[in-house]
């Protein structure tokens, strides 16, 4: 082969590994090339201005996916490296070294075809993130937040007021980089939303035993090695709240669980392999399990039923019934009856009574529909010491109409129940 001749040929080979790359690393070594300007002032403009310039304008279609996914920012990114000194500099080799993995991720991925021949092609992209997310997926793109996916027991951890990165972090290796992205590359596959928990813990749980039969090794997540231990308890709780909408006992919890986050994501990973342990066809089993329609609710029942997890059944009408009965209800307001409309504007706290003694470890309140200008609350005061009441600041304006809801995704009875989100609205006298 002549120089001439050898050169064409490796030009078409680089051509066609570009076309066909599935793995892209270019947002980690911009991030660290923005957080080292940034470090060099204290100037906050200048840090965002850094950030903005080094790395979100030079940043993939993966990394604006992502930053539209989580509402990522330039003073976003400031604040967090400003505040969290030693964990970036504990991280930031971990993330670098996911470099020398991206062969290694694309053989998984072959190895994923190989058992499920329809994959669809995605892409897969690490970025540095905002400290809230270790993946997600945006259509057929698989977008990573490697500081929180590289993260491992010698991450410095020390500067987080509370310990989910901690949790997150103890069972973590840097091996734990192959499991995330096929978990991530399993969403990219799947279809519909889910509409209650026990399709989105099994559209979760799913992934994570796809992945496993991926990489031929039991998963090591915590919520697993949890989830196994206390499967006889976990599994009554949840058929208890299954067909609920409310996901904060099971998915997305890290900040506020009691024992584990996320073990909806082990629910949903029991239920898909009772499924195809009984399978007969398990080439067949793993299509049902990927291709699984999350909007069909009747679909989706009917895939729990088959795989047996339940062997004694369910009625869902009064599941749902009991379930309803043991959620906290607002009994009512103090000060005035909700829908007054003769409030006296100089009125300065208003009480929430509920039907139980609640959880004094959190609450959540959302603006009504019309925003901030009908909003009259400042701040609270807190929970009452029987625990039955909640006391709210107010600033009010004469002949001004007012509305907010007091919400169940904070707000749950001591016995782990979340409140029916209760829409209060009034009007201040002239």
């Amino acid at each position: 082969m002549n120089r001439l001749t050898l050169f064409i040929f490796l030009s078409f080979c680089s051509a066609a590994y570009s076309q066909n790359k599935t793995v892209f690393t270019r947002d980690i070594d911009n991030f660290w090339t923005a957080f080292d300007s940034v470090r060099t002032t204290s100037d906050t403009v200048r840090q965002k201005q850094f950030i903005q310039s080094l790395y979100i304008d030079k940043g993939t279609e993966g990394l604006k996916a992502f930053m539209g996914a989580r509402d990522y920012s330039a003073k976003r990114w400031v604040e967090l490296i400003n505040k969290y000194p030693k964990f970036w500099a504990s991280i930031r080799p971990n993330t670098l070294s996911i470099n020398s993995k991206a062969g290694e991720i694309e053989k998984s991925i072959r190895k994923f075809k190989k058992l499920y021949p329809e994959l669809r092609e995605a892409r897969m992209y690490f970025t540095v993130g905002g400290l809230n997310s270790g993946g997600t997926t945006v259509n057929n793109l698989v977008l990573i937040g490697s500081e929180i996916a590289t993260g491992n027991v010698n991450t410095d951890v020390s500067e987080f007021p509370n310990k989910w990165l901690a949790g997150v972090f103890k069972e973590q290796s840097s091996d734990n980089i192959i499991p995330l992205n096929i978990h991530e590359y399993v969403h990219t596959q799947q279809n519909g939303e889910s509409s209650d928990l026990l399709s989105q813990s099994i559209k979760e749980g799913a992934c994570d035993f796809i992945t496993e039969l991926v990489i031929g090794r039991d998963m090591q997540n915590n919520y697993i090695k949890y989830g196994y231990e206390h499967e006889k308890e976990l599994k009554v709780k949840f058929k208890e709240e299954m067909f609920t909408t409310s996901f904060n006992n099971w998915l997305y919890n890290g900040s506020n669980a009691d024992q584990m986050a996320d073990l909806g994501y082990f629910m949903g990973y029991a239920i898909c392999k009772s499924f195809y342990r009984k399978a007969a066809d398990k080439k067949k089993a793993i299509r049902q399990i990927i291709e699984l329609n999350y909007s069909d609710v009747t679909q989706v029942e009917s895939f729990l039923k088959e795989s047996g997890y339940y062997p004694e059944g369910f009625d869902k009408t009064t599941l749902q019934s009991e379930y309803t009965a043991k959620q906290p209800v607002v009994v009512r307001l103090e000060a005035f009856a909700n829908g007054d409309t003769l409030v006296d504007a100089s009125l300065k706290e208003l009480k929430i009574v509920f039907s139980k003694s609640m959880n004094t470890k959190g609450y959540s309140i959302d603006m009504g529909e019309r925003g901030r200008e009908f909003f009259p609350l400042t701040g609270v005061t807190g929970f009452s010491d029987d625990q039955q009441a909640f006391t709210l600041k107010t600033s009010l304006k004469p002949d001004h109409e007012y509305e907010f809801v007091i919400t169940g995704r904070s707000f749950k009875s001591a016995d782990g129940y979340p409140l029916t989100d209760y829409a209060v609205k009034f009007k201040t006298k002239p």
